[in-house]
């Protein structure tokens, strides 16, 4: 059973098939320290709230963690920043471990096939994506499973264009970063990134307002529309301005990519966007808004979001792994023939 996971700066999802049904497991990427008391850790263990204690500290890990530092008023932290494992946090390994571990499981088999999602190097920043990648092998392979990553763009486009033979623009609009791939026939034209996301937009709208970054955040995810009607002083009023900056950019850095890697004219090709950060009601709109305006070599035959944005990259990752998985099981299978053929034939 080959399995698939989204490796994001705020959720890890992963993906796994059971008969005819997707099966997802999601986690927030995530954790909050609080003090350790032998009460405290009591009422953790009987809460069923994922946690570990560090000396005389506990840390509150995963989806429970925003709702902790609410409550006592702290910021969360993260084991990654701008798509790849922070190093600016010191916890970030452990962490990483944590969450993964809950989020994908035990393999069921030896070397299960599962492929992971990893982000291009951005066009506007300076970081290297290697270490992480890499790292993340690791961390799968200590697990017994057989690793292999893949562009997030690339696994929108198996997730959400089949019907199109995997031929689109998949865009991914995550926490830490941006992430774009166009594909013809399966085949990656132009893969990039951008190091802005979610993230960028919650911190700009709270030093805009003065709130925490996780209140925007629980705002942002909560009820929140991009339709501009709402007071300009306030949160949302923030959040929708800075949303309408980051779809400028990033369409902006497509068309200059587009231009640099000399696409040919004439395509006709659709575009899909995901990411927890596409999850607003408006967003899809305001996106084909701004892309019509764009100077791009070749026409847009649609635009439209993932069916459920959350888990598209897991789900795209899940069927490069299946597809993967059943090649190799072909080929053992005509190897078993060809094996046969010869003994038959002597």
């Amino acid at each position: 059973m080959a399995r698939g996971i989204d490796v994001g700066t705020m959720n890890l999802v992963s993906a796994r098939q059971e008969g005819n049904e997707t099966v997802f497991v999601q986690q927030r990427n995530s954790f909050v320290e609080i003090e350790y008391s032998d009460m405290a850790e009591r009422m953790l263990s009987r809460s069923d709230v994922l946690h570990i204690r560090k000396g005389d500290k506990v840390y509150v890990v995963g989806d429970d963690a925003l709702n902790f530092a609410n409550i006592f008023n702290r910021e969360t932290r993260r084991p990654m920043k701008q798509g790849v494992l922070s190093s600016d946090e010191k916890s970030a390994i452990p962490m990483m471990k944590l969450i993964i571990e809950q989020v994908i499981g035990e393999p069921s088999r030896p070397n299960e096939r599962v492929y992971f999602s990893t982000p291009a190097d951005p066009i506007d920043s300076d970081m290297n994506t290697l270490y992480h990648q890499k790292t993340l092998e690791s961390f799968l392979g200590d697990m017994g499973y057989n690793p292999e990553p893949i562009n997030e763009g690339m696994a929108v486009i198996y997730s959400e264009l089949a019907d199109k033979n995997f031929t689109g623009l998949g865009i991914s609009f995550g926490a830490g970063m941006t992430n774009v791939c166009l594909s013809y026939y399966a085949v990656p034209v132009m893969t990039f990134s951008v190091a802005r996301g979610g993230d960028w937009i919650d911190e700009q709208a709270a030093n805009a307002t003065g709130r925490s970054v996780d209140k925007v955040t629980s705002i942002k995810e909560e009820d929140f529309r991009l339709d501009f009607k709402t007071d300009a002083g306030g949160v949302e009023g923030a959040l929708a301005i800075y949303y309408d900056n980051l779809l400028d950019y990033v369409i902006e850095n497509i068309a200059r990519e587009v231009n640099d890697e000399d696409v040919e004219e004439g395509l006709d090709v659709p575009v899909v966007v995901t990411g927890g950060t596409s999850s607003p009601a408006g967003f899809e709109e305001l996106f084909e808004e701004r892309f019509e305006k764009a100077d791009i070599p070749f026409s847009i035959s649609s635009v439209r979001r993932a069916r459920e944005p959350l888990y598209s990259v897991a789900r795209g990752a899940l069927v490069a792994s299946r597809t993967e998985e059943e090649d190799e099981e072909a080929e053992d299978v005509e190897a078993e023939v060809d094996i046969e053929a010869d003994g038959e034939g002597e």
